[in-house]
């Protein structure tokens, strides 16, 4: 069997971590890529259990160089997937994989199987070869796309075990499918929920309207004291600690090819939004934001039922860039709605739990430079530089626990559909990752970085 169709393989085990009934379907792909990577050479391989799904985890010594001055790159990636729905919208089903025109359609395709697979293929090459440059270690978790809730308890337990000078994550992707990119950070997240709580039950509006006060209007005015007319966040305190952009960051960011009117057009918006001091880029990456992810409250349904409804609520969501605190974000949020909170209603705030860290990694770490030459090999021109609006725990986790950079290194376009119906992955990208990351592992040790 080829390694394509072992990659279909894998990719028709419905790993679905949200979902309970996909419970032993998790197992299977863990006991899959344990075997798989024992038959590449991989060793001392195991399936490590957690509170949930479990981690896989393997290790290979380098063939070449010398012992003591290789240095050892961790692997990252994730097993796990998105639940498939909605199913009616996939051209084929989402565990059947097909190939199309290039392009392997499957569930998990781009996000993360296409990233962990080629990973093992490139190792097996190696180590078959007797030429493994770098000694290697795997973990491939099968939680990631629940938030990962028990990775960092598993980094702190197995640190001596994943000790290395590096991680590279094979989950994530390029700017497109042919320009290259360089990411060098991601925001962090800060979340809450604001309760509302008005008369004990919803009541007569003509019968009480007048005389006591809307918690629905109570938690607009609450939200609406939260920014001015331009986006800028007007919770006291909430900017003090941000680190400003560096002018070869603003230049870096300005170098990539971005059309904004495209990108207007494409989310179906009459304009666009934000600080007006900065780019739009700018304020995709590398800005802190405030967003109200959810209201409700009230009559819901068709017609008019004249009420003042008893509670209202809402979900508030901030991504945070570096230096901010998610828990000093979240007390500057209470403090705020506290203040702003107006007469007859009881306001109550919840700080959701899991809240991270934003994460950057220093312009002047060697490994930066190792992957733009390696990436400029790959594609025939030099990567942009380039920072993830989204938040990855996992990033952090790692700096945190063992001390040590994630850098990414996956070959996923923005376009396959990733999270949606008709997830796919093109079968260029997935021997681009496997050539490119000999060439990472050769230069990393070459550079002894």
């Amino acid at each position: 069997m080829g390694y394509i169709e072992e990659f279909l393989e894998f990719l028709s085990i419905p790993s679905v971590s949200a979902l309970p009934e996909h419970k032993d379907d998790m197992m299977k792909a863990a006991q899959w890529l344990k075997m798989r990577m024992i038959r590449a050479g991989i060793k001392e391989v195991e399936v490590i259990p957690t509170r949930g799904h479990p981690v896989v985890f393997g290790k290979a010594e380098a063939q070449t160089g010398k012992k003591d001055k290789v240095p050892t790159v961790l692997i990252y990636g994730h097993y796990d997937t998105q639940p498939p729905d909605p199913l009616n919208e996939w051209q084929s089903p989402p565990f059947k994989p097909e190939i199309r025109d290039g392009k392997i359609y499957a569930r998990g395709a781009a996000d993360d199987k296409g990233g962990v697979f080629p990973a093992i293929v490139a190792a097996e090459e190696e180590i078959k070869a007797g030429t493994l440059p770098v000694n290697l270690k795997f973990l491939f978790e099968g939680e990631e796309e629940i938030g990962s809730p028990n990775l960092k308890d598993l980094l702190v337990e197995k640190k001596n075990l994943l000790a290395c000078d590096l991680v590279v994550s094979v989950d994530g992707g390029m700017y497109s499918k042919d320009i290259p990119s360089l990411t060098t950070g991601c925001r962090g997240l800060a979340a809450i929920q604001v309760d509302v709580q008005g008369p004990r039950t919803d009541v007569h509006s003509g019968g009480h309207g007048g005389a006591i006060n809307n918690p629905v209007n109570a938690l607009a005015e609450i939200l609406a004291s939260m920014k001015d007319r331009d986006g800028r966040i007007l919770v006291e305190g909430f900017y003090d600690s941000v680190r400003p952009l560096s002018e070869k960051e603003r230049k870096a960011f300005s170098e990539v090819p971005f059309d904004a009117e495209a990108y207007r057009q494409s989310v179906g918006v009459p304009s666009l939004f934000g600080e007006p001091e900065f780019n739009l880029l700018e304020r995709m990456w590398a800005r802190p934001t405030l967003d109200a992810n959810g209201f409700w409250g009230g009559f819901q349904g068709e017609g008019i039922k004249t009420i003042i409804p008893a509670k209202a609520s809402c979900k508030i969501t901030c991504r945070l860039v570096p230096d901010q605190e998610p828990e000093t974000i979240a007390r500057l949020l209470e403090e705020h709605v506290k203040k702003h909170s107006p007469k007859g209603v009881s306001v109550t705030v919840t700080v959701f739990p899991g809240n991270s860290k934003p994460y950057v990694i220093p312009e002047d770490q060697p490994p930066l430079a190792v992957l733009s030459r390696v990436l400029e090999k790959l594609f025939g021109r030099k990567p942009v530089t380039v920072r993830l609006g989204g938040t990855l725990p996992i990033a952090r986790a790692f700096l945190d626990t063992l001390g040590t950079y994630l850098y990414f290194f996956a070959m996923s376009s923005p376009d396959e559909n990733a999270h949606g119906p008709n997830e796919f992955f093109r079968i260029e990208e997935f021997e681009r990752l496997r050539e490119g990351l000999h060439m990472l592992w050769k230069e990393l040790a070459q550079s002894g970085t």
